[in-house]
């Protein structure tokens, strides 16, 4: 099962191609931020967000709050170290 996985962006690597390195629960993977950027959320903006990751990008913001109850649930259904896993080996989310 893939899932959107919640994740702190840490660093922005590459900003003219929206890349950001984001961090999922100790796991740091560089990633697309192309989806969560707008004229109001300039990729500057992006740095310390939280955002729900998935093959690669981030597909949206959520906040702080809603990224821990999510990674609870993910962990509970035990899908939390597989998806770690998958980033650690293949470098995606």
């Amino acid at each position: 099962m893939c899932l959107g996985i919640p994740g702190r962006i840490v660093e922005i690597s590459d900003p003219e191609n929206a890349l950001g390195i984001v961090d999922v629960s100790g796991v740091r993977r560089e990633i697309n931020l192309i989806c969560i950027m707008s004229e109001d959320h300039p990729i500057q903006t992006c740095v310390g967000a939280w955002v729900l990751v998935h093959v690669g990008f981030a597909m949206s913001r959520i906040d702080e709050a809603e990224a821990a109850a999510t990674l609870r649930m993910i962990e509970g259904l035990g899908e939390i170290e597989q998806e770690l896993a998958a980033m650690s080996t293949t470098g995606t989310a």
